[in-house]
């Protein structure tokens, strides 16, 4: 097993689905990342195919320009998702308490997940399961920069460094057969830390990893 018990830990232990209850209408990167992760998709996606948004909100980020066969939601609030435009249906579950995605198998051409990969206290399960889900040579596209809600994120994640981060998530897939190896784009800041609190543009670093999936 890649995690051990006290890897998965959060602060904040209480039920996820309450900590979401309320919809939080706003963005936890600034445009620079933003901006950066809609020009990935649109190198990375493909038109008129089938999109799964993994731990959605109320924004995509897909380019507003490119058109797909149909974008799957899902997220922990049902209002933030209906408000997405982008998305054509959407579903609510707490993968740490059931990581079973209820789709279809090999239906999904690409997987996204951003600023988010943080929360999950079971990646391998969640990964299986984008595995089983995705049409062979499907993508999946992890995206992620420095912050995070601290008291939610497992403790693996809080401790480590930005570039640990990085090599997490590579190990994420590197633990499961079936994915090819993991592509890494890696955009650190240059902007002073205690701007970057300030949420200056172009602060917040970029981070994506992406694999596909080969058997």
């Amino acid at each position: 097993m890649l995690l051990r018990p006290e890897h998965r830990t959060k602060l904040d232990e209480t039920n996820d689905t309450d900590f979401y209850s309320l919809p939080r209408f706003v963005t936890h990167v600034d445009e620079g990342f933003i901006d950066r992760l809609t020009q990935l998709y649109r190198e990375e996606l493909t038109p008129n195919t089938r999109i799964l948004d993994l731990m959605s909100s109320w924004v995509s980020h897909l380019p507003d320009d490119m058109e797909f066969d149909h974008v799957e939601g899902h997220g922990m609030n049902y209002e933030e998702l209906a408000k997405n435009p982008q998305l054509d249906s959407y579903f609510v579950q707490n993968l740490n308490k059931n990581p079973q995605l209820p789709l279809k198998d090999n239906d999904f051409d690409a997987v996204t997940i951003a600023v988010s990969v943080q929360y999950l206290q079971y990646p391998e399960a969640i990964l299986a399961e984008i595995y089983r889900i995705l049409k062979p040579g499907g993508k999946v596209i992890i995206s992620f920069s420095n912050r995070m809600f601290y008291q939610k994120a497992i403790a693996i994640w809080r401790d480590n460094s930005e570039n640990g981060r990085v090599e997490l998530v590579k190990k994420y897939f590197q633990s499961l057969s079936g994915f090819s190896t993991p592509r890494v784009l890696a955009s650190q800041s240059s902007v002073p830390s205690f701007l970057q609190m300030l949420g200056l543009a172009g602060g917040d670093p970029f981070y994506a990893v992406i694999v596909e999936k080969i058997i």
